[in-house]
């Protein structure tokens, strides 16, 4: 059986959602999902060992205006290969250098026919529902805080 048969045929599109899911994953919420899933061994090796440096960010002013540069971040990066071929990758903001190697292993496992399903249901879905919850806190918390200056009325003096 060559190897065609063994990977899923996902779209780009769903390839950049998982990654992103797992890029803007906390160790804390990864793990405990990971470690229910009892995963089969998986034999893998490193083809790029975990690597922290830094990235420099630009923003744009009003999100059109000119580019500018903001500052650097950490950024840490790893690529795994399965036993099979498949290359698994990830960039993760920050130093955690065994969360990435898992991110990227996941990545892998993802790519492949007989684990996708198992995954996307209850590793990668569980975790991009938890990171919407919180991202809807957050923009909940920023409106709530919010003044408006344009109602505020000036007292008379």
């Amino acid at each position: 059986m060559d190897a065609s048969h063994t990977h899923a045929h996902f779209s780009l599109a769903e390839r950049q959602r998982w990654m992103a899911t797992l890029a803007h994953s906390q160790p804390d919420d990864l793990n405990p999902l990971w470690d229910v899933m009892h995963f089969p061994h998986v034999e893998w090796k490193n083809i790029r060992s975990a690597e922290t440096g830094l990235v420099q960010i630009q923003a744009r002013a009003g999100a059109r205006g000119q580019r500018f540069f903001l500052g650097d971040a950490t950024l840490t990066r790893a690529v795994i290969q399965l036993e099979c071929g498949t290359y698994g990758y990830s960039y993760l903001l920050g130093r955690d250098k065994l969360h990435a190697e898992r991110c990227a292993l996941i990545d892998a496992l993802l790519q492949k026919r007989e684990h996708a399903p198992h995954l996307l249901e209850n590793l990668i879905n569980p975790l991009a529902a938890l990171q919407q919850e919180r991202h809807q806190q957050r923009a909940q918390e920023i409106a709530a805080s919010r003044v408006d200056f344009f109602t505020l009325v000036r007292g008379d003096n």
